[in-house]
This record gives C-alpha cells, sequence and structure tokens, in this order.
C-alpha cells in the first residue's frame, strides 16, 4: 500500500522535465485548448501538455506543441518526436521568428493557418 507521501512523490513527478532540459523555466503557453510548458535548450525544445484529453493521439496534438514550440522559441521545428503528453523537437533558427519574452504564460488563438504555418494572436495571461 502506498502511504501518501509516496503517492505525492510520484504524482509530482508528472510534471517534471526530462534530464535534457531540467534547471530551464518553461513558459507556459495555451494553442487551440492545449496548455504547454515550453523549455528550449538551444536547438533542442521540449513541449509538456498540462492539459487532460481523453486518448489523444500525437496527430490531434502535436500542430500545437509545435506551434507552441515555435513561438516560444522563435524558429522553425524541423523534427519533432515524442507523443500526445511529451514533445521535443530539433529547431532550424535560420529564419529567426519573434519568440515570446520568457518567464510569462501565454494564451493563443490561431489567426490564420496556411498548410503548417499558422499566425497567432497571443496574450500575456495576467492573475
Amino acid at each position: 500500500m502506498l502511504t501518501f507521501a509516496t503517492l505525492a512523490l510520484l504524482l509530482g513527478g508528472c510534471n517534471t522535465p526530462g534530464p535534457a532540459f531540467r534547471g530551464i523555466d518553461p513558459v507556459r503557453i495555451s494553442v487551440r485548448g492545449d496548455v504547454f510548458d515550453v523549455r528550449v535548450d538551444g536547438l533542442k525544445a521540449q513541449a509538456m501538455r498540462l492539459n487532460t484529453r481523453w486518448a489523444p493521439r500525437l496527430s490531434a496534438v502535436a500542430p500545437q506543441g509545435v506551434t507552441a514550440i515555435e513561438q516560444v522559441s522563435g524558429c522553425r521545428v524541423r523534427k519533432k518526436d515524442g507523443d500526445a503528453a511529451l514533445l521535443t523537437a530539433r529547431l532550424d533558427c535560420g529564419q529567426q521568428l519573434v519568440p515570446l519574452p520568457r518567464g510569462h504564460e501565454y494564451d493563443c488563438d490561431v489567426y490564420e493557418s496556411v498548410g503548417s504555418l499558422a499566425q497567432l494572436t497571443c496574450q500575456e495571461v495576467r492573475y
């Protein structure tokens, strides 16, 4: 039987980044109803989905995760891997986008979508 302390420790790891992204402060961003903590380290990025969905497939969540990574990093996603909960990406920073400032939380809506590119309108969430 698990004690409360053990259970709390186990559940506390559910929102913990992988070893490659530890110590990097996340930027929280929501895109089309999905909420991500995005961490960027050079040409690598990680988007951890925080909201719940019933049995999502990667194909249903990946576009929002890629958009979140591109908005936070200011770079295009060159290659992605992962699952519906945790998406990792290799970045192409040759064509710089305008990154969102770090240390804030954002709520973004897709303004226009053409192919794999999307224009967003993002507002900082203030409590």
